[in-house]
Formats: C-alpha cells, structure tokens, sequence
C-alpha cells in the first residue's frame, strides 16, 4: 500500500483506519458476548419449559386409563412454527407422551437431567417419580443460529452507516484543522522569487511554530546577504560612472589633440574600452534593480504605450527606423509590472536583437492582447545546447558583437519578479533561421 503524500490524507486514512478496526473489532467482541448471553436465554426457556411440562405430563400419565396406548400425540389446535419439541417416557425408554411434529430420531436416550447437544438440536431432560417419569425438551440448533445472524445484522447495518460517516467526520476534522498548514504553505506560494519578507506564522500548530520561525530567519539571512550583495553591486556600478565618464572624456579629448596616429590609436582602444565599461556599469545597475526593486505595483499601466514610447526612442538610435518593426494591440495593454523594470527588460530583448540579428531584416517586436510580448529577428539559428545557457549571466555564446552577456539575463530576473516567463526559441517559429524571445507578462 502506497501512503499519499499529502499530510492531511494521511491523518485522514489512519485515523480512519484506525476508527474502523475498532468498530469491528468492538462489534465482534460484542457480538459474541451478545451470542452468550442469547444461549443462557435460550437454555432458560428451555429449561422452563421443561420444567413446566413435565408436572403436566405425570398428571397426564397418572391419570391415563391402563387401556390407553403408552404413545400419544398431543394435537395442536393450529399450525404455527413450533420450535419446541418435547417427548416423555417411562423408565423403560417408552414413549408414553410427545408434541405433535416430535421427531423421535432428535431425541437421544436419557442418561441424566440437564443440557446436551446432538448435531441439530439442544436438549434439555428432566425427570420425576424418582425416574420412571422422563421429559425431554429440543430446540433447532439452526433457529439459535438463524437468530444470532439477525441480530449480528441488525447491529452491522448501523455500523456500516456509521463508519463511513465517521470517515467523513475524521477527513473533515483533520482538514479543518490543517487550515493554518495550507494558508502557511499558500503565503509561501503565492510570493514572488524577490519577496524575502518574513511569513505569519499566526494561528500554526506548536509543533509546526518553530519550523515557521525557522524559515522566518533563513529569510530574514537571505534577505541581509543578498541585500549586501545588490548594495555592493548597484553602488560599484553607480561610482564607477563618474571616473569612467572622467577617463572618456580625457581620452577623447587626447584623441583630439594629439597628432601622433600612434596614440590616436591607442587612445581609440582605450575610448571602446571605456565605452564596454561604461554599458557593463548601467546593465549592472540593471540588474541590481532587478534583483532587489519591487517589480509590480498596485495600479495597472498600459505597457503598449510604453513600449511604443520606448521603440520610438530606440529607433532614432538605430542605423534607421527601418531596423525595428513594431506591432501593437488595438486597445491598451494593462499590468500590473513596474514600467520601469518593463522598459529595461523590453530595451534589453530589442538591443541583444539588434546587436546579434542579421542587418539586411527588420527587428520585429510585437505586443499581443493577451500579454506577450516577442522580439525576433534574423540570423543563424543557436545550437539547442547554447541556447538553454543564454539567459545566464555574462553568456555570450558564439556570438561577435559587443556585449556583455547580461542582457537576457536581466530580462529572466525581471521575468520571474514579475511572476511571468521567459522563452527562447531558435529558428524563430515558421522560420529555419532566426532568434526568438518571448516575455509571457505575469497576472
């Protein structure tokens, strides 16, 4: 037998297991002390009766002509189930008296008063006149059987309703008081990858209490490392802008002056250096915002708005409006994302397009109704392999232009703070070639 894995169906199942074994087990003790306490009832009336015929019969057999014959029939006024049967007889084993439907083969010798069982009947004997006067009294062993059954029936068919009532009491028992359990367990759920804020633990058994409190201060440790981790990362980023834009423009300012084509080169390694630096500066920031920033709000925006706004920005920086083809609904686009954390994820999806897509098609990005949003662009398909590696940080894979790997995995981070989802496809769909990514924007 296979246990379920669920904590409340198994308090249900044992418990009703255990309910049901002691149902059973008491109604077979109860029945067969129920079956003992009928044979004592049963060997008293037949002992009455024996008892009560027998003075009957000697008055009968007293009082008998001598001419009469020794075997005589009582007859009975009417039929009627006669469970009784009884015989008398002399010393000698005569029958001298016995009920109409008597069946003398029932009846053994007498060898003394009191009870004996033959295979189909129990019998009670009696004497008087100091022997010579005999009874014996039968009653069908099957009847006792008969009327043990009905009783033992009558007394299953409540249980039999009353187990599974009592079933249904336990399951209900046991859910409503696994209440605090699933409402715990649903806090957890329901929370965001980014939401580290303790959980309530109000309302919980004693037993489950600590391991709440527990969970509150791993919590509460994550929240300070990665906190420590997003400070250092955003403010490194954040002061390296000044000396870095310093150090640009110093050299740009060498590149200017100098006559020497020598330096002028090298100070043009240096400025595309700075330039790497200074994009790998903003995408951390980026990325620390992603991490750390609360990601939805409590009114909705429409995102069609913003990323056209955002599209119309980024052409004017494209080499032509031609590079970025944008599809929107009819009507606005409402969620409930950040428009910022939405901006910087959908400029992140268009520029790695942009970067790695082929010049000679359009960047396609498209906004549906129903809340996707796919950037997809030309190009030679990415190996499966690679491509399920992208969306890590600082993966580049093969690809040759400038960048620092960050880009989509911003855009997962923001994804999953959002509560929708990132999907990459390559070739893009109902092509052979291309890249495709897919934002299923959350609730």
């Amino acid at each position: 037998m296979i246990a379920p894995r669920s904590l409340q169906w198994r308090l249900s199942l044992w418990l009703g297991l255990g309910m049901t074994l002691l149902w059973v087990a008491t109604a077979a003790v109860t029945a067969q002390k129920l079956r003992h306490e009928m044979d004592e009832v049963f060997d008293s009336a037949l002992e009455e009766t024996g008892q009560r015929l027998l003075p009957l019969a000697v008055r009968d057999v007293i009082g008998r002509d001598s001419d009469d014959e020794p075997d005589q029939s009582v007859a009975t006024m009417r039929e009627h189930n006669e469970y009784f049967t009884y015989v008398v007889r002399d010393a000698e084993g005569r029958v001298l008296l016995r009920s109409h439907k008597a069946d003398l083969s029932v009846f053994p010798p007498f060898i003394g008063m009191g009870f004996a069982n033959t295979p189909t009947h129990r019998i009670y004997s009696d004497a008087a006149l100091q022997g010579t006067v005999t009874i014996s009294v039968a009653e069908p062993l099957a009847r006792r059987r008969a009327v043990a059954w009905q009783t033992l029936l009558g007394l299953a068919l409540p249980l039999g309703l009353l187990v599974p009532v009592s079933l249904i009491g336990v399951w209900a028992v046991v859910r409503l008081s696994m209440g605090p359990l699933r409402r715990f367990r649903s806090d957890i759920e329901v929370r965001g990858a980014g939401d580290l804020t303790p959980i309530s633990a109000e309302g919980l058994p004693s037993e489950i209490q600590p391991n709440a409190l527990a969970v509150n201060r791993l919590l509460e440790r994550l929240s300070r490392t990665l906190e420590a981790e997003r400070s250092f990362t955003a403010n490194s980023a954040h002061e390296l802008r000044t000396p870095v834009a310093a150090a640009l423009a110093q050299t740009q300012r060498l590149i200017i002056e100098t006559s020497d084509k020598a330096a002028r080169d090298r100070a043009r390694e240096i400025e595309a250096a700075l330039h790497r630096l200074s994009r790998l500066s903003e995408k951390l920031m980026q990325l620390a915002r992603a991490e750390g920033a609360r990601l939805r709000t409590t009114e909705p925006t429409d995102l069609a708005a913003i990323l056209k706004m955002l599209v119309g920005e980024m052409a004017e920086t494209a080499d032509g409006t031609d590079r970025i083809k944008l599809t929107l609904p009819d009507g606005p686009m409402l969620s409930r994302i950040d428009p910022d954390a939405f901006a910087i994820l959908a400029r992140n999806l268009i520029e790695n397009a942009l970067k790695h897509g082929c010049r000679q098609e359009p960047v396609r990005v498209a906004l549906s109704a129903d809340g996707v949003l796919c950037v997809a662009n030309a190009g030679p398909a990415v190996a499966p392999d690679l491509l399920a590696r992208l969306s890590e940080p600082f993966e580049r894979g093969q690809a040759q232009a400038d960048g620092a790997g960050l880009g989509l995995a911003i855009a997962k981070t923001i994804a999953a703070g959002t509560g929708g989802r990132i999907e990459l496809r390559s070739p893009r769909e109902g092509r052979q070639d291309g890249f495709e990514a897919r934002f299923f924007i959350g609730g």
